[in-house]
């Protein structure tokens, strides 16, 4: 069975096409999911794209985590459904306090839009999908600088080589919490999925996730 994944798309998102597109190559059957739905179709995933969302007029993903399809995902995850955001996505988990710590203003008060390097780092349910290389994807941020609570995470993507381009706490551009359930990261693996787009390091990311899902 191919897996079901949602996209969700809040106003101001602008990475949703990119992301569906990117997913159908990595084996998935993506199907958009409009912010005031309440409840979800049968899925084995969620995605929260780039992009705006509501303007980002009171801070990054702020305002989504308000939305009333974040009630149906957050059901979803807890019963053990598999949900990721991306750059903006990772903002709304963070707001929505499914993911702890917080993003920041990146350390030089610029928005970056560059190719950086991650590498996985620590232990955890997704480290035999996703390790023992490096990914070139791309970034598109002005809030990315990660700040932790109290506990750093176990397993995440970390900027390489140091310092990190936004100035993130111990150069962490994305991490998942200890379930593996949910998993927010600042790089756009959709934006690396193609050869046209210089690199398909996001989709063997992405397909990592997929065998993730299916031994699930």
């Amino acid at each position: 069975m191919r897996l079901r994944a949602g996209v969700v798309v809040f106003p101001g998102s602008n990475c949703d096409r990119d992301l569906y597109y990117a997913l159908e190559r990595a084996g998935f059957v993506p199907q958009f999911l409009w912010h005031e739905m309440s409840r979800l179709p049968a899925l084995e995933a969620v995605f929260l794209p780039g992009g705006f969302s509501y303007g980002d007029y009171l801070r990054a993903g702020a305002i989504a985590r308000f939305a009333p399809v974040m009630d149906a995902i957050a059901e979803f995850w807890r019963r053990g459904g598999f949900v990721m955001g991306i750059c903006n996505g990772f903002q709304v988990l963070v707001e929505a306090g499914w993911l702890p710590g917080a993003l920041r203003r990146n350390a030089n008060g610029r928005f970056l839009c560059r190719v950086v390097e991650v590498e996985p780092f620590g232990e955890g349910p997704l480290a035999p999908y996703i390790g023992g290389r490096r990914y070139r994807l791309p970034i598109a941020h002005a809030e990315g600088r990660y700040v932790p609570a109290q506990v750093l995470p176990e397993w995440g993507l970390r900027y390489v080589p140091l310092p990190a381009p936004n100035g993130s706490y111990a150069a962490i551009a994305g991490f998942a919490n200890p379930s593996g359930t949910v998993v927010g990261l600042m790089p756009h693996p959709e934006r690396a999925c193609d050869p046209y787009q210089g690199s398909c390091d996001g989709l063997d990311f992405l397909r990592g996730i997929a065998r993730y899902l299916e031994k699930k």
